[in-house]
This record gives C-alpha cells, structure tokens and sequence, in this order.
C-alpha cells in the first residue's frame, strides 16, 4: 500500500494539467511552424502544382502528389526526402490519419531499402513523439481520474516486462489494434520507451514492405486497400506468429525449469 501511495505521489508532482496541455498546444503549433518553413523552403513549383501539394486524404490525393514530388526527386533529391521525412513524423507524432498513403509514396518515389529505412524510422520515432505527448498529458488524466486502472494496467505490464519487445512487434505487424492507440495508451500503462521505440522500428517492417512494394504500381492502384492481397496478408501472418516464438519458448523454459 506504501508503495502504490508513494507512486501515486511522485505522479502528482510536476506540470499541472493546463501546463501540459499548454505544452501541448506549444508543441503542435511548432510543428506547424516547421511544415510551413519545409513548404517555403521547397523548389519554385509551377502553378498546376500548388494544388497538389497537400497532405494525401486517398488514392488520388498519393498519385497527384507523387506526379509533382517525381518531377523534382532527381534535382532536389534532399529537400523531397526531407519533406516526406518530417511530414510522416508530424503525421504519427499527433495521430493524424495520411501516414498509410506517406507509405505507398515512399515506394513510388525512392529506392526499396531508402524507403523502407524511411518508412521504419518515421514510424519509431513519430510514435515516440506521440507516446511521449501522451505521458504528458493523456497519463496525467488517467493518473488522476483512474489510479486504481492505472495501477492495475502497469501491474499487469510489469509480469511480462521480459517480453514487451515482442509483444509491441507482434501489435504493430497485425491489425488487432490500431497503432494511433498503442502510441497513446503505451505511456499509460508503463510500456518503457526503449522496448516501445524498438519493437515499433522492426514491428512496421513488414506492413511497410507490402505498402512501399504497392507504391512500385502507384497508378495501377484505386485505393489503399489494393495494397492488401492474400499474399501480403499470409506474409504478416507469418511474421507475426515469428514475433512471439521467443515468448512461448521462454515460458516452456520455464515451466520446464520450475
């Protein structure tokens, strides 16, 4: 009980809740600052171009954008990985819907291995971002309205700490939870950063493949789902089932050992 009361203590000490969520707003509003000096800082664009230049909400969105990133890669080659580099982490960073379509783009525009390594980091450190905002401002809310579910949900992570690594790799290959929300709620219940940031790089590998494979037939695609095919899905089964190997042969151990 001592030290449930101590815990809780040492959680309510710091920033109050409007501060966090001032240093929230502050944080999102310099992000914006920073997309408005990538878009000032890209090369002159033709006026047919202007539109275009936009977040990618489908299909067309992708292909229309892509048309215009493809005509200024081999000139500007920096400045459109750049871009594309800071746009998807702005994207995980406050769960904003488009990153899926960053993916396929990524694929269109740039060699495999580039846009896989693109794809991976982006993804672990946008996501760090939004699990750190969270431990800010969502943790303090649940923290406080919540304790007894916090401390049960923390208790929980804590009985199987040695396998949080494979745990979050097997979360981010399969669709079972959407990523926005492992993101948020990881922070909550005491998932460390390291293992999140981790298990998130290798975790998105493999749906990354088959969204930036999709990207190599951008035009051949209607929509985001054209991405997904038996195939595709029959590999992230396979990586999945490989994601918690490890966890199941270190519990035959040891049952076997006690």
């Amino acid at each position: 009980m001592d030290i449930i009361d101590s815990t809780r203590y040492r959680r309510a000490k710091g920033v109050s809740t409007r501060q966090a969520f001032l240093i929230l707003a502050l944080v999102f509003a310099c992000s914006l600052l920073v997309l408005l000096l990538v878009y000032a800082s890209f090369p002159d664009l033709e006026p047919d171009e202007v539109q275009h230049i936009k977040l990618p909400k489908d299909i067309d969105d992708a292909k229309n954008l892509g048309i215009v990133l493809s005509r200024y890669k081999d000139r500007f080659f920096y400045q459109v990985l750049g871009a594309v580099f800071i746009i998807y982490i702005f994207l995980q960073t406050f769960a904003i819907p488009g990153s899926i379509f960053l993916s396929i783009l990524s694929g269109y525009l740039f060699p495999f291995p580039v846009a896989l390594l693109l794809v991976c980091l982006c993804s672990a450190v946008g996501a760090s971002f939004c699990y750190l905002l969270s431990y800010l401002v969502g943790r303090r809310i649940i923290n406080k309205y919540f304790p007894d579910k916090a401390d049960s949900w923390a208790s929980t992570v804590n009985r199987h700490r040695d396998s949080l690594l494979n745990y979050i790799i097997f979360l981010r290959i399969t669709p079972f939870l959407p990523n926005w929300f492992i993101n948020v709620t990881s922070p909550i219940i005491d998932v460390p950063l390291r293992p999140f940031f981790l298990g998130t790089f290798l975790g998105v590998a493999p749906p990354s493949f088959v969204a930036i494979q999709a990207g190599t037939t951008l035009y051949q695609l209607t929509s985001s789902s054209d991405a997904v095919s038996f195939y595709s899905i029959l590999l992230l089964a396979v990586f999945a089932v490989l994601s918690l190997v490890p966890v199941l042969f270190k519990r035959k151990l040891r049952e076997k050992f006690n």
